[in-house]
Order: C-alpha cells, then sequence, then structure tokens
C-alpha cells in the first residue's frame, strides 16, 4: 500500500529544494510519503570551457557556450561535480509518483527548477511548490497550492545568463591582450569598478580648502536645568545678509562651488571676532515646526545589506550567508526580495507584539503599509522578517553569534515598521548682533526635542557617515522668544578644511547601484566579491579602494567600449530585461541587437541599444553590435591604456607584474623605474612620493667577484624581496640535462640592498652549511628558511634564534640544542601587535597577532588573517570584527580524511589483451577530454549564491 502523508495524499513524493540544509528542514514538515532531496544549486549550465561542449558544436559556438547564428540556442551541460547528484535525483524519482519542484521563488530559482525537468525528464506528474519562508504551515500550503513553471522567468534568467555569458566571453579576452592575463570583465561588476575608481579620481582631483567660522555661546541670564538650558550655542550663519561659506558649499574637488556665499578666511574671521567681542546680541526670531518621524521599512536585501554593514560590521557576503542560513533554518523569510510588503499575518505578528513588549500606546490605529521604492521589483515577494504567524524573540531563537545579531537586526526592523511615529518639535532660532565696524553678524541655533519616541523605541537606523547625527539624537535650546537680550559669554573662531568624497563603502555602494537601477539586490554580495577577488577593489577599514590594475582595466572600457559601462546604458538594459520577463519584448530579436548591432529588430520595437544608437550616445565609441567593438583590436594600444601621468615627467604604468613608476624612455639616458607598492591606495601616489619611490636603489647592484669561483656577485630587488645571486658567464647551459643554476641567497631582514656588501653575499650563499654529525653519523645543517633560521637533522627542525648563528654555531652548541625537548608551538607567547576592543559578538577581547602566515586577528576563538590591504598600523576595531564575522560565517574548515585503498582481490591474473591502434587512439582522446574537463570546470554556485553579473 502506498503511504499516506499528513496532508491526506496517497503515494510517494519527491521534492527536490536547492540546499541539504533546507532539504532538511522541510523534511521536518512533510509526512512520511514525501522524499525531501537538495539539487545543491545548478546541476546544469553554460559549459565553462570547450572541453565540456559536446563534439557536433564546432566554431563559435565551442568557445562561447551559445550558438550565437541559430537564434542564440545555449548549450547546457550538466556540472561535472553534480552527475552523481543528478543519478540520485534520477534513481529517487523513478520510485515517485509526483515530483514536487521547491527551489527558491525568483528567476534563479525558476531556472533552477526548469534546468531539473529538463534534465529528469519525469514521466510522473510535476509541480512548482513555492514558499517564501520555511515553515510547517508555510510548507504544507505549498504543497497544498502548487503551480506550473513560470516560462516567462525562465526565459528572462537563461536572457539574463546569455547576455553575461557573451559579454564576459567577449570582452574579457580583450583584458588578456591588453592589461593582463586572468582578468575578466561582466555586465555589472565592470560598472560598480568604474564606479568605485571614478570616486578615487575625485580624490586624486581634490586640493583641501579652508574656511573659517564663528561659534558663539549666548547666556540667557536665567538658571538652566536640563530641560532649559541657561545659553545656547550657535554658529555664524550669515554677515550682512550674505550667507557664510560651510563644507555644503565646496564641490568634491574641495573648491567653492559658488561667490554667492560669504568664504571667510582666518585673518578675516578673527577681525570680525574681535569687532563682535562688545556687541550687543538680541534674539532675531523663533521658528518652531512639529517634528515627525515615521518607521523604516521592513528589510528588502539591500536595505539589510547596508544596515548590517553598518551596525554589525558584516560585508555584504557575509551577510548574505548569515541570512540564508536564518532562512534554511526556518528563522526568517527569504532573503532575496525587492519588496518591503508584509503579509496580513506578519502584520498581525508584529503589532502583537508591539503591544505584548512597548504598549498599545505605540500601536498605531491601523496597520502600516508600505509602497516598493524599486523599480521593475523582480517578484511579489514579502519583505525580510521574522518566519512564522507569531515573531519569536531574538531570546526565544537559541541562536547565537552572527545569526542572533542578524536575526535581531530583523525582528527589531520588522516590529519597528508597524510602530508609531515619533514626534516632537524642531526650534531654529537666529540671533543678531552688530558688530563694532557696522556688520550685521547672524548666528543660528538648531534644537530638537522628542516628545514621543514611537517606533525609536524599538529600532533606528544607523547612517554610512559615522559622524552623522542618528535620529533619536536630541538637541534641546533654552525658551527664549523674539527680543529677548542675550550676552555674548564666548565667541571662538573655527577654522575647517574641506575633505576628499569618502570611498565607497560595501554598504554604500550597494546603496549607489541600487538608486542607479544598476544589477538586481540579488546579485550585489557576489558583485562585490568578485571584484574583491579579481584584484580590482581591496579593502582599507571597511572603504573600498581601486587597485592600480582596476584603473588600466577602467581606462580601456571606458574609451573603447564606453556603452558596455555607460551608467545610463547598463540601468536601460535592466529595464530591457524587465520587459522580456513581463513578455512585453522577445528576447532572441534583442540579443541580436545587442550582438549584432542596431537595426536588425523588428519595426516598432525599441529598446536600449536602437534607443542609444538613436540618441547618437556620444561615448566615443563605435555604435555597431558587441561583436563588432571586440574586433578591431589593432587602435588599442597596450602601454597608453596602462599609463597615467603622476606630474615632473613621472608616470605611473600598470604592467604585468604589478604598478611601476617611470621616468623617462627605457634604455634611454636618465630612465628611471620603481615598483609602487600594490596595497597603496591610488591617491597616495603623490609626486613626492613617486620621486622618494625613484630616488631608492633598483637594479643589479655589483658587489663584486667571488675569488673562488671568479663570477660576478650582484644584489637583486625581486618580487620576493632583496637577495644576492651570481651572474654565470655567457654560454652556460640553463636547461636540459647539463643545466647549471646560480646560486642564489635572500638577504636577513636586517639588511637592505643599499648596505649589503660581498662578504655578506658570500656568506650568504654558502648556506645551508653544515654544523657536523651527531652519534649516529646523521648530518646536521644550519639553515635560512622562509620562517627565519633553524637547525636540520633528518626530518627533525629546531629554530634559532638568531641569523648570525647560522654561521658561528658550533656542533657541541647544536647537539645541546637537540638534547632538549622540542618545544610545540612557540616557547613563549608573542605579545599582541595592537588591542583592537571587545568583539561584539563573543564578547572576548580582539587583538592583532603575527603568525605563522603574517598577521591575523583573534578573538581567541576565531582567527581571520589580515586581508591585501589591511595593516597592522589603520586597522580598525570595526574592520577586525569585520574580519572574524566573515570567517566565523564560513564555517569550520573541513578536514581532509585519507581515503582507505580497497582490500586486492586475489583473482589470477589474465594476459592484456593488446589494443588496435584506433582503440589506443580512442582511449588516448578520452583520457585527455576528461583531463581537461577536470582543469577547466568551475565550481558550481553554491545555493547561497546567485550568478554573477
Amino acid at each position: 500500500m502506498s503511504p499516506t502523508s499528513e496532508t491526506g495524499h496517497a503515494g510517494r513524493r519527491l521534492v527536490i529544494v536547492e540546499s541539504p540544509a533546507k532539504a532538511k528542514t522541510i523534511k521536518g514538515y512533510l509526512g512520511p510519503g514525501y522524499v525531501v532531496e537538495a539539487s545543491v544549486g545548478h546541476i546544469r549550465d553554460l559549459p565553462s570551457g570547450a572541453a565540456e561542449v559536446p563534439e557536433k558544436y564546432t566554431g563559435e559556438v565551442r568557445r562561447l557556450g551559445v550558438d550565437v547564428e541559430h537564434d542564440f540556442q545555449p548549450i547546457y551541460v550538466v556540472n561535472a561535480d553534480k552527475k552523481a547528484q543528478v543519478r540520485k535525483l534520477k534513481e529517487l524519482l523513478a520510485e515517485s509518483d509526483e515530483l514536487f519542484l521547491a527551489t527558491d521563488e525568483d528567476r534563479e530559482g525558476e531556472a533552477i527548477a526548469w534546468h531539473l525537468q529538463e534534465v529528469l525528464k519525469p514521466k510522473v506528474p510535476v509541480h512548482r511548490m513555492v514558499f517564501h519562508e520555511i515553515t510547517k504551515e508555510a510548507i504544507r500550503a505549498a504543497v497544498a497550492n502548487p503551480r506550473q513553471l513560470n516560462k516567462l522567468m525562465v526565459d528572462a534568467q537563461e536572457t539574463r545568463r546569455i547576455l553575461d555569458r557573451l559579454y564576459g566571453y567577449e570582452v574579457s579576452p580583450v583584458l588578456w591582450k591588453k592589461v593582463m592575463r586572468g582578468l575578466s570583465a561582466g555586465r555589472v561588476q565592470s560598472v560598480a569598478t568604474r564606479l568605485v575608481v571614478e570616486r578615487e579620481r575625485e580624490r586624486i582631483a581634490f586640493r583641501s580648502a579652508e574656511y573659517w567660522d564663528l561659534t558663539g555661546t549666548f547666556g540667557t541670564g536665567r538658571t538652566g536645568d536640563a530641560s532649559d538650558p541657561s545659553a545656547l550655542n550657535a554658529r555664524l550663519s550669515a554677515v550682512d545678509g550674505r550667507r557664510i561659506a560651510q563644507g555644503r558649499d565646496f564641490g568634491p574637488d574641495g573648491q567653492l562651488k559658488s561667490d554667492q556665499v560669504l568664504h571667510l578666511d582666518e585673518a578675516n574671521a578673527h577681525a570680525l571676532a574681535a569687532a563682535l567681542q562688545n556687541a550687543s546680541f538680541a534674539v532675531r526670531s523663533v521658528e518652531s515646526k512639529p517634528y515627525r518621524r515615521s518607521p523604516y521599512a521592513p528589510f528588502r536585501t539591500t536595505t539589510l545589506q547596508q544596515e548590517a554593514s553598518r551596525k554589525l560590521g558584516f560585508g555584504a557576503k557575509s551577510t548574505m550567508q548569515v541570512a540564508q542560513k536564518l532562512y534554511e533554518n526556518g528563522f526568517i523569510t527569504y532573503m532575496r526580495t525587492d519588496s518591503t510588503t508584509l503579509s496580513a499575518t506578519a502584520v498581525s505578528a508584529a503589532r502583537a507584539q508591539v503591544t505584548q513588549l512597548y504598549g498599545a500606546s505605540y500601536l498605531p490605529d491601523k496597520p502600516r503599509t508600505y509602497a516598493g521604492k524599486v523599480k521593475n521589483a523582480q517578484e511579489a515577494h514579502e519583505a525580510i522578517r521574522p518566519s512564522g504567524d507569531r515573531f519569536r524573540t531574538p531570546a526565544e531563537t537559541g541562536l547565537t553569534g552572527d545569526q542572533f545579531r542578524l536575526y535581531e537586526l530583523i525582528w527589531k526592523r520588522t516590529v519597528a515598521s508597524q510602530m508609531k511615529d515619533a514626534v516632537g518639535n524642531s526650534v531654529t532660532v537666529k540671533i543678531a548682533g552688530t558688530s563694532s565696524d557696522g556688520r550685521d553678524a547672524e548666528f543660528s541655533a538648531s534644537g530638537k526635542t522628542i516628545t514621543f519616541h514611537g517606533f525609536m523605541k524599538a529600532y533606528v537606523e544607523g547612517a554610512d557617515d559615522p559622524n552623522a547625527e542618528l535620529d533619536d539624537r536630541e538637541r534641546r535650546l533654552p525658551q527664549v522668544a523674539e527680543g529677548d537680550a542675550l550676552t555674548a559669554e564666548e565667541i571662538t573662531v573655527d577654522g575647517h578644511a574641506t575633505k576628499p568624497p569618502a570611498r565607497y563603502t560595501e554598504a554604500s555602494l550597494v546603496k549607489e547601484l541600487e538608486e542607479r537601477e544598476i544589477g538586481r539586490p540579488s546579485t550585489y554580495a557576489s558583485i562585490i566579491g568578485t571584484i574583491l577577488d579579481r584584484g580590482y577593489v581591496f579593502k582599507k577599514g571597511t572603504a573600498l579602494v581601486p587597485s592600480f590594475l582596476s584603473f588600466a582595466v577602467v581606462n580601456l572600457l571606458e574609451t573603447h567600449f564606453g556603452r558596455l559601462v555607460d551608467y545610463d546604458f547598463t540601468a536601460r538594459m535592466e529595464d530591457d530585461l524587465d520587459r522580456i520577463a513581463r513578455g512585453e519584448a522577445q528576447s532572441v530579436p534583442w540579443l541580436k541587437r545587442f550582438y549584432f548591432g542596431a537595426g536588425d529588430g523588428p519595426e516598432g520595437v525599441t529598446d536600449t541599444v536602437t534607443a542609444a544608437a538613436a540618441a547618437g550616445n556620444g561615448d566615443g565609441d563605435h555604435l555597431g553590435g558587441l561583436k563588432e567593438l571586440v574586433t578591431d583590436l589593432g587602435a588599442i594600444d597596450a602601454r597608453e591604456i596602462s599609463s597615467f601621468p603622476i606630474g615632473d615627467g613621472i608616470m605611473l604604468r600598470v604592467g604585468r607584474y604589478g604598478p611601476y613608476v617611470e621616468r623617462g624612455e627605457k634604455d634611454a639616458e636618465g630612465h628611471q623605474r620603481a615598483d609602487v607598492p600594490e596595497d597603496m591606495a591610488p591617491d597616495e601616489l603623490t609626486v613626492e612620493y613617486a620621486e622618494e619611490l625613484l630616488a631608492k636603489p633598483s637594479g643589479d647592484f655589483e658587489l663584486g667577484v667571488d675569488p673562488q669561483s671568479g663570477h660576478q656577485i650582484v644584489a637583486r630587488d625581486g618580487r620576493y624581496g632583496p637577495y644576492v645571486t651570481e651572474v654565470l658567464p655567457d654560454g652556460t647551459p640553463k636547461t636540459g640535462k647539463n643545466a647549471v643554476k646560480p646560486r642564489t641567497a635572500s638577504l636577513f631582514k636586517s639588511m637592505s640592498l643599499d648596505t649589503v656588501t660581498l662578504a655578506d653575499a658570500l656568506k650568504l650563499m654558502s648556506l645551508p652549511r653544515v654544523v657536523g654529525t651527531d652519534a649516529e653519523g646523521v648530518e646536521i645543517t644550519a639553515q635560512n628558511g622562509r620562517y627565519g633560521p633553524y637547525l636540520k637533522k633528518g626530518t627533525d627542525s629546531r629554530s634559532l634564534t638568531a641569523e648570525e648563528q647560522l654561521f658561528d654555531i658550533t656542533l657541541d652548541e647544536a647537539l645541546a640544542i637537540y638534547a632538549q625537548p622540542k618545544q610545540r608551538g612557540r616557547a613563549a607567547a608573542k605579545p599582541p601587535l595592537k588591542e583592537l576592543g571587545t568583539d561584539p559578538v563573543s564578547g572576548s577581547p580582539v587583538v592583532v597577532k603575527d603568525g605563522r602566515f603574517g598577521a591575523y586577528v583573534t578573538d581567541g576563538e576565531t582567527n581571520a588573517t589580515l586581508r591585501t590591504g589591511d595593516s597592522v598600523e589603520e586597522i580598525t576595531p570595526e574592520r577586525g570584527y569585520e574580519l572574524l564575522a566573515e570567517k566565523r560565517a564560513k564555517g569550520p574548515a573541513k578536514k581532509k580524511t585519507a581515503k582507505k585503498a580497497p582490500a586486492k582481490k586475489t583473482t589470477a591474473k589474465k594476459a592484456p589483451a593488446k589494443k588496435t591502434a584506433a582503440a589506443k587512439k580512442t582511449a588516448a582522446k578520452k583520457t585527455t577530454t576528461a583531463a581537461k574537463k577536470t582543469a577547466t570546470k568551475k565550481s558550481s554556485a553554491s545555493s547561497g549564491t546567485k550568478t554573477d553579473e
């Protein structure tokens, strides 16, 4: 008899979800008639290399994985690491009566469900099962109310995938040829990189300017208290009716934007202060307005990423990893959403907790609703909120660490969204006085009092600017009336300097991309991860700093592919893709115009490509299709696009082995060249610093001749640090059996290129030195290694405390060291390099330590290595907490277990059959193909990662 589920249906049902964690949770909510299994993300995708393309395809199809000549037909292959899982799913399906495809309810999830159906080829009824939270009620409701696959959503996702493949596979090779191997271009990642580079350009162009103003402390003559202060501080706002220049009046270049304001310099500010010392002051006006602040909308993907960055120090990737775990374990609703809508059930749950936790006075009469602000919001999901029809408080969840902190953030924001407004009063007081030279000086002070905190009792949003005043901050002013006389107790002169535009953080870059309508919220985390992994951007604290490499890449793209990295063009492409998703446009005609050029589409169809052509675009590149743009590479001067003037005849160049500065032409008299630290921020490379780099010794330093070998000895600065080596005579074989390798040795840390001597070099190259042999005849040597000087006897190594011991340690001293028990770990713990404070997750002190593989941060439980761009001197507590949070989100490292060799069978050996030449050729071909697949295959996306753009 077929099993019967708790929902009343007979038969065996196979439910396929994306991740094993989700499968485990859902299995607990379904009856015995259900088998829940994971696809583990995508099971099928475009091939990652020509070796994966079936042999029947030739030409461009093998390179692109897309048949551009036949309506852009994609070539899909089952991922190599998913073949075993596909076999398992097929076996389970063969034993099932129905199939439920329960992947995520967005375009990516719909596409995964479609691929599963195409690969598994089910002969039983197929249902699309969707839900936005993993609770017992939601899962059972999803089983009872399935739908069909949404082919429009699948087509839209497929179009995006093909578009991104064409973009990446056509443009990336240009970067390989003209900049550096291993680089990549992408529809959104390249635009995101350009944003970061443009901000750095603004910082480079920035020139600081000073501006001055006055601050007055004015007494009312009354004895004040907390509710009614006796004095107020006011800032000079105008002189003779002309407004005083403040920071907002200066542009991103640091200079004044308009001459309509009065720009006080230091001398004039002091003169005005002196002229006001004996002036009489009175209240010119008092303006009071009611203050009202409504709650923030519930979280969607981007606002969650931004707040988690501001309040918890999480990167976008870490936020999504933690949110994924919360979702899969049934704590929150689906975390990839453009929506700020709450279901009626969620609104009721939130309102119930408002009353329970804060009282009925904090509950509005009617439920609050929030209109979506995202153009072309992808799907009608709910906002990100606690799951269930009764929200668990953070204390009730049993969560710990990062999951607790993120859940608490989501819970607070959701509850606060259904609370009353905060209300109060805002007051502006203007104070007037006449200086001794007859000038009218007006001071201004603003205050705010909150009489009812409303939703702020539960939650206050953070700010990207750490110096910004948060919404719940009050500023109380004395109760004064127009005409009241005031006494100037003190007038001070304040100087300010304009600051360069702040670099993007992950939070502010996500915000910028969303405001420009570029990309999709579900992909922002992976986009930022890509530009970090590619070396286009690195972090300093929480700031995103572009590398010199990214300057070369963006320069090439702007100059020769301007339309592809144009912000408006990229945003309009999103509109076109959304039109395809809604069935308002067709995929193939659009792809044809994008790839082959405008003008081939049917009459009356307008889109980004044709609109750009009609408008002329003005970006300087050809208005043909992508294919035409990447065909003429002869016009791209690789040296030119990777060269940037610094000043005084110095150029910054981005070479294949890193950035360097250069003055003059190579091989010309007076030519200078010096490497630039790769972790240097571009705005720090000034003419003065470049001069310092060029002044440092470089090239070969001839130290003399080795009296024994007669070879010239030189010192050089290599990619891995300074070293000494011998110069072998011309004709010395460098390859083959008779090859001779020059003796080489790294300099000690205490040495430098400009002070090392021939004697030093010969001593270094004498290593390793044989100290002697022990009683058993085992040789003991003194060697200089990656982690310092040490002794070696067989496989037993012992550290030495000083470099000089390598040359003078005796056999007796070495034997005495080996006679001591071997120290496990360090003999004495080194003191921390820096103390950062208390980690908000573990509550333990966080310090920076020097480890075997470099500096790292630790709270005693979790260790996280500093990244490129981080330094011990500049790392902030927030950056330390972020590194630890990212490490925790990855989970503990998996230990590798040795595979046991299978037991040998004692069967009689058979003489091997002779292979024919054809059979040998076929076998060799199979072996080569398999090897290529293994070498080129990329790991497939996990359930927590969406397709990169």
